[in-house]
């Protein structure tokens, strides 16, 4: 079933005053806000089917928790079968894709509580670090450090 809801807002860049008043504008200067044209509100409009429960997604393999950027296919390392997702399940342990990424890549985008803050690691790209082609060596540390079942 659809629903619509539309509200009306006081702009709250500018304070519903329709002006913009910035450390450059001087004197009694003031420029229309960008935000709300100038007029002082916000419209809204929001259209969404209301949740029936989860619906399968037809085809799918494998399911990730995250990616960081590269390529994952269904036949990859890592990830978990869509009949254990769509049930519920929680992702396991290796489920990260670790051939592709690092722990400090990957948990930069995925958690970054849990990226880890080793002196070893390098700086500027992922790729370029002294230790990526040994990253599995860096995913062994990342397990012994986290032994709790994190993964979302």
């Amino acid at each position: 079933m659809k629903h619509t809801f539309d509200w009306t807002e006081a702009c709250p860049e500018c304070k519903a005053t329709g002006v913009y008043i910035g450390f450059a504008e001087k004197d009694g200067a003031g420029c229309a806000c960008s935000a709300c044209k100038g007029t002082g509100e916000l419209k809204h409009h929001v259209e969404y089917e209301e949740f029936e429960g989860k619906r399968r997604c037809e085809g799918l393999k494998k399911v990730y928790p995250y990616n960081p950027g590269v390529c994952l296919r269904a036949n990859g390392q890592g990830g978990m079968g869509y009949d254990e997702f769509f049930a519920g399940m929680p992702f396991p342990r290796g489920s990260e894709p670790r051939v592709q990424s690092c722990p400090a890549w990957y948990y930069q985008g995925a958690d970054y509580m849990l990226k880890p803050d080793w002196k070893e690691c390098g700086y500027g790209s992922f790729l370029a670090c002294q230790h990526f082609g040994t990253k599995h060596l860096c995913w062994a540390r990342w397990d012994r450090e986290n032994p709790e079942e994190v993964s979302k």
